[in-house]
């Protein structure tokens, strides 16, 4: 029982770790991980959302797209719900930071358009996430 509550652990406080994905030039994207049935952004993912912000030069002339997924735990309505949740507390965060909400869009997908698989233990924790997709404006 202890391997499997420090195995947990390790696997849940992992991408906390992880450096933000970068395509190119192009856009950068940080992801949020959440616990089951939850929306709460906790300080230390805050502070690390904050610390990459911070790192995205001319952020102002940047339009951002907020991504939220669920696990396939729940019915959808419920799971549609939790993810709409899941992206308004992420715009939050980002309104907080003094970042341009008329520059935000939100794509809530729930359950559906799962990245990792959902049949996995691991696949449900790395799908219970907020994507913030960061794109600079040609000006």
């Amino acid at each position: 029982m202890k391997q499997i509550t420090l195995l947990a652990f390790v696997f849940l406080t992992m991408p906390l770790l992880l450096p933000a994905q970068e395509d190119g030039a192009r856009h950068n994207i940080f992801s949020i991980y959440f616990g089951g049935g939850s929306s709460y952004i906790d300080g230390q993912q805050a502070r690390e959302l904050y610390k990459w912000l911070d790192a995205i030069p001319d952020i102002e002339n940047c339009e951002i797209t907020i991504h939220s997924h669920t696990d396939d735990i729940g019915p959808l309505d419920y799971n549609e719900r939790l993810s709409r949740m899941r992206s308004e507390s992420a715009m939050q965060k980002l309104i907080d930071k003094g970042l341009d909400p008329s520059k935000m869009s939100i794509e809530d997908f729930g359950e559906l358009n799962p990245v990792y698989d959902n049949s996995t233990w691991e696949g449900k924790l790395r799908n219970r996430r907020v994507d913030i997709i960061i794109w600079p404006v040609n000006t």
